[in-house]
């Protein structure tokens, strides 16, 4: 056999064809007209046996550079953090990677206690009063948080720091389409937003204003002093983006009085791999319970008093009227939410801040490495496991000669911002070591001399 499954034959397509009663494939598209058919043979290769085309795909994949092969120093949004081996057994039961949305809690417990679970903890890591069953990912979950803002407060202008995500940032403006909010950029000063311009901005028809924390640039925004703008207007809300290992070390949002933290819980036992899949997190306060998108799971008990969960408040527009919904969001993150459980578990209380801590000593640690080797880095004040250092040249040439040299080099801001040009974003988390950082900065601050 040349193939593991098996595939269809002539007389399977003949069977199928008589019984829909067609005579050739090419009859099944008689609808399209001839003029815009495709004639001819793709410029494709031919097709291969299943061993030879596996050996090709293996040695076209051999060609990527990976955190495995290679050093990184790369995050902007997706880091390469320590999993524990646990993870992957469990996800890796059937029970799980094949289950869908839990429609029958009676068969679906199992499933039902992991989103509670991955529920809790994070409400235990922001702050917060309630968090649902999981988004797509962050920067999905913060337009989600901008949307919900404007309608609570029936307000049509929302401020938004440029010093979150750039992507998030692009997300936002997509998702503010449909109900008509107004996005109003606030500009970053010394790698924080701009406090001065904030209050500018801010009026009586401003429904949030959304922050990172840290930020993208790795800086700490000074959360208190932002709530004591926020407040000077009424209603308006507090909306932060959140990096959950930080909030390991870093007092979290919720006490700061933020009305809704969202982030991205990839840091948290799910690879890199190529930038997806992620899962979200959305978490907020007692009173915007029923505005959350997506659904909750909640804990309960059955007629004989045994504890049992369900899903709940399923504010989505496949469970209620489209025009009461809250969200269109169709599913959720389940398995990828598991996975974050089940790495937040594995570490527990003392471990998550620990590591949460290592990212802090280690990021510092390369900062002095960096300025040791006559690098300049950009932005004062405390950051979390990023640093953006002014390198004054092509940073794209940069990172190819550090390529070769056995390194992922950091994120060119100059691609999302042209005020940021011959700067790197450099993200240390807590599996590299002393001796890779030391390297690093060498190549670095060789390549500058």
């Amino acid at each position: 056999m040349e193939f593991r499954y098996l595939p269809m034959t002539e007389s399977d397509k003949k069977d199928m064809l008589d019984r829909i009663g067609v005579q050739s494939s090419a009859e099944l598209f008689s609808d399209i007209p001839e003029s815009i058919r495709f004639k001819g043979d793709l410029d494709i290769k031919p097709p291969r046996n299943e061993f030879q085309l596996m050996k090709e795909l293996t040695e076209m994949a051999g060609q990527n550079v990976n955190v495995k092969s290679h050093t990184s120093f790369l995050g902007a949004g997706v880091y390469d953090h320590y999993i524990p081996s646990i993870v992957d057994h469990v996800i890796s039961r059937s029970e799980f990677y094949t289950a869908y949305t839990p429609y029958q809690p009676e068969i679906s417990q199992g499933e039902l206690q992991a989103i509670f679970e991955f529920q809790t903890m994070i409400c235990e890591l922001t702050g917060m009063d309630v968090a649902n069953s999981s988004m797509y990912d962050g920067g999905t979950a913060l337009a989600e948080a901008v949307n919900l803002s404007a309608g609570q407060t029936k307000k049509k202008k929302v401020l938004v720091s440029k010093a979150i995500h750039p992507e998030s940032l692009a997300v936002i403006h997509s998702y503010v389409k449909g109900p008509g909010v107004e996005v109003v950029e606030i500009e970053h000063k010394n790698g924080l937003t701009d406090l001065e311009h904030l209050e500018q901005e801010l009026d009586e028809n401003t429904a949030s204003v959304v922050v990172q924390y840290p930020n993208f640039f790795g800086q700490i925004e000074p959360l208190d002093q932002v709530r004591k703008i926020v407040d000077s207007q009424k209603k308006t809300m507090l909306i932060a983006s959140s990096n959950p290992l930080a909030l390991g070390y870093l007092t979290p949002p919720g006490e700061f009085g933020a009305d809704i933290v969202v982030g991205d819980a990839q840091v948290f036992g799910i690879p890199a791999q190529f930038g997806g899949p992620h899962c979200g997190y959305f978490a907020t306060t007692k009173k915007l319970m029923r505005k959350v998108p997506g659904r909750l799971v909640g804990q309960t008990v059955d007629e004989d008093g045994r504890r049992g969960f369900v899903l709940t408040l399923q504010a989505r527009e496949q469970h209620i009227r489209r025009d009461k919904a809250t969200s269109n969001i169709c599913s959720n993150q389940a398995l990828n939410a598991l996975a974050s459980s089940v790495a937040m578990s594995s570490l527990g209380k003392q471990g998550l801040k620990k590591m949460s801590w290592m990212n802090i000593q280690k990021a510092s640690y390369m900062k002095k490495q960096l300025e040791a080797h006559g690098l300049d880095v950009a932005f004062d004040g405390p950051f979390f496991n990023e640093l953006v250092v002014r390198l004054g040249k092509d940073v794209s040439q940069v990172n190819r000669d550090l390529l070769e040299k056995g390194f992922i080099g950091g994120f060119d801001l100059g691609q999302t911002d042209d005020q940021l040009k011959g700067h790197m974003l450099v993200a240390v988390t807590e599996i590299r070591t002393k001796d890779e950082i030391d390297q690093f900065a060498k190549k670095l601050g060789d390549m500058h001399g």
